[in-house]
C-alpha cells in the first residue's frame, strides 16, 4: 500500500491530463451510448422498444457530433480563410 500512495498522488487530473489525442474519437461510441442508455431508461414510457430506441439514439448523438464537427470545419477553415 506504501508504493501505491505516492503514484496516486503524482497524477493531478486537472494540471496534468492523460494524452488521448491520438484516439479520442474512439471514446466517442461508448459515451453517445451510456448517455442514451441513461436518457431512454428514464424516458422510455414503453420498454419493449427501450434497446431499439437505445440503439437509435446513439446512432444519432454519433451523426450529429460528426456534422457539428464537419459544420466548424467549414466555418473555421473555408469560410473564415476565405473572409481573411
Amino acid at each position: 500500500m506504501s508504493t501505491l500512495l505516492p503514484a496516486l498522488l503524482a497524477w493531478r487530473p486537472f494540471l496534468d491530463p492523460i494524452d488521448i489525442h491520438t484516439g479520442w474519437y474512439v471514446l466517442l461510441v461508448p459515451l453517445a451510448l451510456f448517455i442514451a442508455i441513461a436518457y431512454k431508461a428514464v424516458r422510455t414510457k414503453n420498454m419493449d422498444r427501450y434497446y431499439r430506441e437505445v440503439g437509435v439514439m446513439t446512432v444519432q448523438i454519433i451523426a450529429l457530433m460528426i456534422g457539428l464537427a464537419a459544420a466548424s470545419f467549414l466555418i473555421v477553415e473555408v469560410f473564415a480563410r476565405a473572409a481573411e
